[in-house]
């Protein structure tokens, strides 16, 4: 008997946090257009006006990622997504298509489970928050163990804005002392789950028999054509690279440059003084070992700085690193550093042709990461429409660095988000990036279209 009495404890807890999620977003869903908006507009500025302190908060709870870094995602991410919501409808009618007599009505969801990653324990739950808000849901995060603290406060100072604005009690609640079999029940208990983490938890999403937005792993190739500026093209890698310590899934892992150009492709990374690159195969190997041990990615590297993961090696980094650059024997199969690297440890390999590229750009793909992302330097429309025809990519990230503009930027279409589908190839439902018109139902009013002329059998069938 006392196997059901251990797991009755988390079933209930759970029960009660989705039954009061419940009782609230019936009252929520009244709430108007203007109403909801006002409350998801205050959650991303009081993370913009708040980045030091949530971002100091990330990585003294976490021990993973860059200060400096956690400050521009947290400002960064709360103004895209707040631009890219505002002003677009999302309760009631939102919109007709004249041409086919319809009327399109919005309808929340319910209750959205938001499984969150240590890898951005604030940006994270604001952004599927916001969304779950946005569509008139209530939400209950699902926090990692090492960010229970960050999402405890998120989820008090958001509830606070709820409050102010007239909004019920428990609209937003988080998971306390989490862990799987929690997670697990609150993913069979809520209406839509969001999984944004690691692949296990991600297929238990799948899993839970509630319709499910996951993301697949991201290992970013990034090819630089021939007819770029390669200085610029290099800093942007360098960016992307670097940033917050390359926890980011986006981030640019595996340089593919021109073999006339590789020399001074490497020459220019270490001229920017935040590069250590070394060719010596003793050194390179001793890397490969600390972030492969047994071939499988050392979770003590993921975030750490360059001179964190040297030491783990038993090689002196400099401080002033932001990435290390390393040599890659080939890609796919060819050398593990081919495979995702959630550190500022970025391999590189010269190719011969675009197409020699691009086949090995979808090698790396292959062994890891399908689905996800890959990034272009390019001027060259031709070979830009071939690598997004040929790659098995839900983005192809041009001429920007991928690890900040992957996921939505002021400069791109790609929607605002910190949720990225892989689509089929990374076992994902959708291939897109996520946005709250995935956690809204849409009714769709059809009425006669009188000015339709219905064709023959004749005209049907006609070539």
């Amino acid at each position: 008997m006392s196997m059901p009495e251990r797991a009755a404890a988390p079933d209930n807890e759970i029960s009660s946090l989705v039954a009061k999620a419940r009782a609230a977003q019936a009252i929520y869903e009244g709430f108007s257009q203007e109403q909801v908006d006002a409350i998801v507009r205050d959650m991303a500025k009081y993370v913009y006006d708040n980045a030091e302190m949530l971002a100091r908060m990330a990585v003294d709870e976490t021990g993973i990622g860059n200060f400096e870094d956690k400050v521009l995602k947290k400002k960064g991410k709360a103004r895209v997504i707040w631009n890219n919501l505002k002003g677009k409808k999302s309760r009631g009618i939102i919109g007709e298509d004249a041409e086919n007599n319809l009327v399109f009505v919005a309808k929340p969801m319910g209750v959205v489970g938001a499984v969150c990653p240590v890898t951005n324990p604030v940006a994270t739950p604001m952004c599927n928050g916001m969304f779950a808000l946005k569509g008139g849901n209530a939400v209950i995060f699902a926090p990692h163990p090492k960010a229970q603290k960050c999402t405890e406060l998120l989820t008090n100072e958001f509830m606070k804005i709820v409050k102010h604005h007239g909004g019920p009690d428990n609209l937003i609640q988080t998971v306390r002392n989490g862990s799987v079999e929690k997670t697990q029940d609150l993913m069979k208990s809520v209406d839509v789950v969001v999984a944004t983490g690691g692949g296990a938890m991600v297929k238990s999403a799948y899993s839970s028999g509630k319709p499910s937005y996951g993301v697949g792993a991201g290992n970013v190739p990034v090819i630089i054509d021939r007819d770029v500026d390669l200085k610029d093209a290099v800093g942007k890698i360098l960016t992307g690279a670097s940033f917050d310590n390359g926890i980011i899934c986006s981030h640019e892992q595996f340089v593919l440059t021109p073999e006339e150009k590789y020399n001074e492709t490497i020459d220019l990374f270490k001229q920017t003084g935040k590069v250590w690159f070394t060719a010596d195969e003793g050194h390179i190997q001793k890397l490969r070992d600390v972030v492969f041990p047994g071939g499988h990615l050392n979770k003590d590297v993921v975030g750490k700085t360059p001179r964190e993961i040297g030491a783990l090696a038993g090689i002196d980094v400099p401080a002033t690193a932001r990435i290390i650059l390393l040599p890659a024997k080939g890609a796919g199969t060819a050398d593990i550093l081919a495979k995702e690297k959630l550190c500022p440890v970025v391999a590189i390999l010269p190719y011969k042709t675009f197409k020699e590229a691009v086949a090995n750009a979808k090698a790396n793909l292959i062994v890891e990461g399908a689905g996800h992302s890959a990034a272009l330097h390019s001027n060259t429309e031709a070979h830009i429409r071939e690598a997004g025809v040929e790659l098995p990519i839900s983005r192809l990230v041009v001429n920007q660095a991928s690890a900040l503009t992957a996921g939505g930027s002021l400069t791109n279409g790609f929607a605002p988000t910190t949720t990225l589908g892989c689509g089929s190839w990374g076992g994902n439902s959708i291939s897109e990036n996520l946005d709250y018109k995935h956690l809204i139902n849409v009714s769709r009013i059809g009425k006669v279209i009188t000015t339709k002329k219905v064709p023959t059998d004749d005209e049907i069938w006609a070539a």
